[in-house]
């Protein structure tokens, strides 16, 4: 059972992530890359969110993905975070400094809900 969102408050998060622990955490179930480096995020209670990459385009290993064929070749990985390879010829699986990855947290605190 999740605690409330004073709790998590009380431990130093900021309010929208204590308002979603406290909800429960979310599983991403689908991810669709768009044009303007933009991901649509479909998730396990049924929504479905906007998420902008294009901040992190221009930090650190993120720079790697900024070319947009590079980016659209994004997926979801076995613990259902949103991933890509930095090689695509190289599995990431054995080569675990292979792999960008967002955790599922941080795409649907930081995303929008799309209507």
């Amino acid at each position: 059972m999740p605690n409330s969102v004073e709790y998590y408050l009380s431990k130093g998060y900021d309010r929208p992530t204590a308002e979603y622990f406290a909800a429960g955490r979310k599983r991403i179930v689908a991810v669709q890359p768009n044009n303007d480096f933009t991901l649509t995020l479909d998730f396990d209670n049924g929504e479905r969110r906007l998420y902008d990459c294009k901040p992190l385009l221009n930090v650190g290993v993120f720079r790697k993905i900024s070319d947009l064929s590079d980016f659209n070749r994004v997926y979801l990985d076995e613990t259902h975070c949103v991933a890509w390879d930095i090689d695509p010829n190289v599995d990431s699986n054995i080569v675990w400094n292979n792999k960008i990855d967002l955790c599922p947290d941080s795409c649907y605190i930081d995303s929008s809900p799309i209507a």
